[in-house]
């Protein structure tokens, strides 16, 4: 019988989890879970997790424990992100996740996530493109991944970037959550992370190479994939029709002002944000508008894959689980120059 593996995300926003059997090229979901958490609400501004927040994440990890042992996982690594890398009380928090629930949950370093991102979704590059733009807009960071694609469709990473910027810090930053953003306040959002951009760019010469083409921006966050809903005009959420999907930048700028330029109660009426993300969605097309603003591509991809689909395919290319890791990330310079190969 073939194992049973499985993989959880905690970031800032979101605990998901996904539970997988190999297939012949790939793996077959069969359980999953994901609840909006906010584990990171107030970390930018007293650097620890609340007890609240810790409560709430707490318990949709019992969840995903209950369903990790009615499925039988015989595979498993769980990871946390931004909010646990830069809390002051994280370790009593993963201390307690384990005395509650049996989780072991290993913080890794922005560099691993992207690198992990990037094996969650480069299925989705699509052939005879040089280079691709991978960005994750999350919780309290967002990521920035530049690969290389060579023949064969190997993808190498040539560089990545952590902003310290993401939905939820970045709401907090600029009001109050039921508040309607002035569009005052939005602009300067986008400015603040075009700022942070430009480093990037310095280190890449992103601009240069997008005016060549063959270039592919894909998007994987729930940011992107509320918009792609959005302009699909989708009754309810449907991965089917979102991932993978295309969207034209001057499309993404115009609905991005468009919810920028909502009331809450508007925001939190469509049926693809409703009430969770209406504080938080404003900030995610902020964060977008700033990037496909510093590079010009006429299009971008979407993808509602990432994390836990890059541990599936890692653990599952593996013979043995991996052992568990100590924290990788102590804090320091966020811009990175590195090269992985992914098979």
């Amino acid at each position: 019988m073939r194992g049973v593996y499985s993989a959880i995300d905690l970031g800032t926003n979101n605990c998901r989890l996904l539970i997988a059997r190999p297939t012949r090229g790939g793996f077959r979901v069969i359980d999953a879970f994901s609840r909006i958490v906010r584990l990171g609400e107030g970390v930018s501004s007293n650097n620890k997790l609340s007890d609240e927040a810790m409560d709430r994440t707490i318990e949709a990890l019992k969840v995903c424990a209950e369903k990790i042992a009615r499925r039988g996982v015989t595979c498993m690594r769980h990871v946390a992100t931004e909010a646990c890398r830069v809390a002051e009380n994280s370790d009593e928090f993963i201390a307690r996740v384990k005395r509650e629930t049996g989780i072991n949950l290993d913080v890794i370093s922005a560099g691993e996530e992207a690198r992990l991102a990037v094996m969650g979704c480069q299925s989705l590059i699509a052939p005879g493109n040089r280079n691709a733009l991978v960005f994750d807009i999350g919780g309290g960071s967002t990521e920035l991944i530049w690969v290389r694609v060579h023949p064969g469709q190997r993808t190498e990473i040539s560089g990545w970037m952590s902003i310290p910027w993401g939905v939820v810090n970045l709401s907090e930053s600029f009001g109050r959550p039921g508040e309607t953003l002035p569009i005052e306040h939005y602009d300067k959002m986008v400015k603040l992370v075009v700022d942070h951009l430009q480093a990037f760019e310095d280190a890449h010469q992103v601009s240069s190479v997008v005016r060549k083409r063959k270039t592919q921006f894909l998007g994987t966050s729930g940011t992107v994939t509320t918009l792609a809903s959005l302009h699909l005009n989708l009754p309810r959420y449907i991965r089917e029709k979102v991932d993978g999907a295309w969207m034209k930048s001057q499309d993404i700028h115009g609905l991005s002002r468009r919810v920028a330029t909502m009331t809450h109660d508007e925001r939190a009426a469509q049926v693809c944000i409703g009430p969770e993300r209406a504080d938080l969605v404003v900030a995610g097309c902020a964060i977008l508008e700033a990037i496909l603003g510093m590079w010009k591509v006429p299009s971008l991809r979407v993808a509602d894959r990432g994390i836990r689909e890059g541990i599936l395919r890692g653990l599952m290319q593996m013979e043995q689980p991996p052992r568990r890791a100590r924290p990788l990330y102590h804090g320091g310079d966020r811009t990175q120059k590195k090269v992985e190969k992914n098979g």
